[in-house]
């Protein structure tokens, strides 16, 4: 359990570590030793670090070699110490506490997994953790109770030679069918790329997406997106049915 006099006590470290990084973010893990309570600085292994970070397992691995892992640390240079919705969504997965560090504030907030998911509408864009496949996972699961499978995906996927739809729809479910989407249809798309390299679920009529860099939405189903549709995915368990 990650105490108040915890942080106190590596507050300092943290802020060091931020400080030594910046313009990049930070991130480490703070650990109970036999000695006491412990910083870990990590490697942030993240393409673009100056607004991501992704700690590396030789990091991870060896702070738990030598302790107990309290709480996950990051910094954001430059901004407020305020969770985005990709901090919540992960905090959530590691069922730890985490710790983010503004800098050059050096204001720190605690982040604590409380059962929390982002809203289907409205929420943030952050390859890997909340995109348009990420919002296709969580449809499906709140709304269908269906647990599809997650892939590990690169930014740019679609322009380093992988099909991160075409290559795993099969495996997840899906077969492909003709004509008109039906209600929690999949939708592949093919916008700016040479590969179908986004995709939404056809609800209501509408289309529910997650467009890069934008917040998620639900559009009308019209010329624009029918325009950059390639095929129609339908999961094995809506197979010979039609709406609910």
């Amino acid at each position: 359990m990650l105490t108040a006099q915890d942080i106190d006590q590596v507050r300092a470290a943290i802020a060091a570590h931020a400080q030594a990084q910046f313009p990049q973010e930070c991130c480490g893990l703070v650990v109970r030793l036999p000695s006491g309570v412990a910083y870990a600085p990590g490697e942030n292994l993240a393409p673009g670090p100056q607004d991501a970070f992704v700690l590396a397992p030789h990091s991870w691995a060896a702070a738990e070699d030598e302790g107990q892992i309290l709480a996950v640390v990051h910094s954001h240079p430059n901004a407020s110490a305020h969770a985005s919705m990709a901090d919540r969504v992960m905090c959530e997965r590691s069922g730890l506490p985490w710790l983010i560090m503004g800098w050059p504030s050096g204001v720190m907030t605690r982040l604590d997994p409380v059962g929390w998911t982002a809203p289907l509408i409205g929420r943030e864009f952050h390859h890997g953790v909340l995109d348009c496949y990420s919002l296709i996972r969580d449809y499906y699961g709140q709304e269908l109770g269906l647990v599809l499978p997650d892939y590990p995906r690169s930014d740019d996927w679609w322009d380093k030679g992988q099909n991160l739809y075409r290559d795993n729809f099969a495996s997840a479910g899906f077969v492909e069918v003709q004509g008109q989407p039906d209600q929690h249809d999949v939708v592949l798309m093919r916008v700016g790329a040479r590969v179908d390299n986004h995709a939404g679920v056809f609800v209501d009529g509408c289309l529910l997406h997650h467009l890069y860099g934008r917040l998620s939405c639900r559009d009308v189903w019209g010329d624009v997106w029918q325009r950059h549709t390639t095929a129609v995915l339908r999961h094995a368990d809506m197979l010979g049915s039609r709406k609910p």
